[in-house]
């Protein structure tokens, strides 16, 4: 199962590809409205793996956790908005953009600070902290950023993003503290069950907006692999001003430059009565989880 889990962007990448090429193998995902309790069961997994000591943390050591978290909330959603200019994206794909730009850091990004030889234990806490507070970050810098160009519905997104992040995690970290058998049983299939909702969940859009993606063609994806890029980037330097170019600055890399894109996806779909809008979050997962597997496959070979 560890290695299932290890080779998350190739079935990100596997399942995106047969969902261009033959769209109705995912298109019961959608028909089922499996999309939002698939990213409810990612959240599940992230908060079984939790404990209050990965809050108290921040307490103990909150210099690194809340920088790399304000870097979370500020250069990815300046990026989207500035990308999407410079790209001059249609206002669809130009707000979907920056929807998922403002969303937290992605559960996918402690798998890959392991595999970087990252600190997995602060990945773990800015994970947890910028989604606790996407409930309230996500809808108000989208609504700061794009509001002028598209209706939004600040309170739906809030709703929405309490309801897919917020109580599956206090759900999961109620079973860690109160349920530790049932807990120790469901959690070695947490991860695994994590990489299949997303790779069905990014398919599954794919396969439904097959046009839209392929007529959106290098302008959609370089847009997007810009901000990622970008994102890593700005993330390593901005994280190595503290503490040094060393685990933390790698942490704060792939904290920064890998979002919850799969949050992104299910707000678009709820909120945005274009349903382009989406798109960007399916594009943004696939790369992502490859930009950093790359990086992890680059930094792990150097040790810190």
């Amino acid at each position: 199962m560890a290695a299932f889990v290890r080779l998350f962007p190739l079935w990100v990448t596997l399942g995106g590809v047969v969902a261009l090429v033959y769209p109705p193998a995912f298109a019961w995902f959608l028909d089922y409205g499996l999309i939002t309790p698939g990213l409810q069961i990612i959240m599940l997994g992230m908060g079984l793996t939790l404990e209050l000591a990965d809050f108290s943390r921040v307490f103990r050591a909150p210099a690194p956790i809340l920088w790399g978290v304000l870097l979370q909330y500020t250069v990815m959603p300046l990026l989207g908005w500035g990308v999407g200019m410079l790209f001059h994206l249609p206002t669809p794909f130009a707000v979907g953009l920056v929807l998922v730009s403002c969303c937290p850091g992605g559960t996918a990004s402690n798998v890959i600070a392991y595999l970087a030889r990252a600190d997995v234990a602060l990945s773990v806490s800015m994970t947890a902290f910028s989604t606790m507070l996407a409930a309230a970050c996500t809808p108000l810098l989208t609504n700061w950023i794009v509001g002028s160009r598209v209706d939004v519905d600040g309170l739906g997104l809030f709703l929405t993003t309490a309801e897919v992040v917020l109580l599956p995690v206090a759900v999961g970290l109620f079973m860690r503290r109160y349920l530790p058998r049932l807990t120790e049983k469901l959690l070695p299939a947490a991860p695994a069950a994590a990489v299949l909702m997303i790779v069905l969940i990014v398919a599954a859009i794919l396969g439904a907006r097959k046009d839209a993606v392929l007529e959106s063609g290098l302008q959609l994806t370089g847009a997007v692999l810009t901000v990622h890029t970008f994102g890593f980037l700005l993330g390593y330097l901005l994280g190595g001003l503290g503490g040094g170019f060393g685990s933390v600055a790698r942490t704060t890399s792939i904290e920064v430059g890998m979002q919850n894109s799969g949050l992104g996806a299910v707000l678009a779909q709820a909120h945005f009565a274009n349903p382009l809008t989406v798109i960007p979050s399916a594009i943004s997962a696939i790369t992502h989880c490859i930009l950093g597997s790359a990086l992890a496959a680059w930094w792990s070979r150097r040790p810190v």
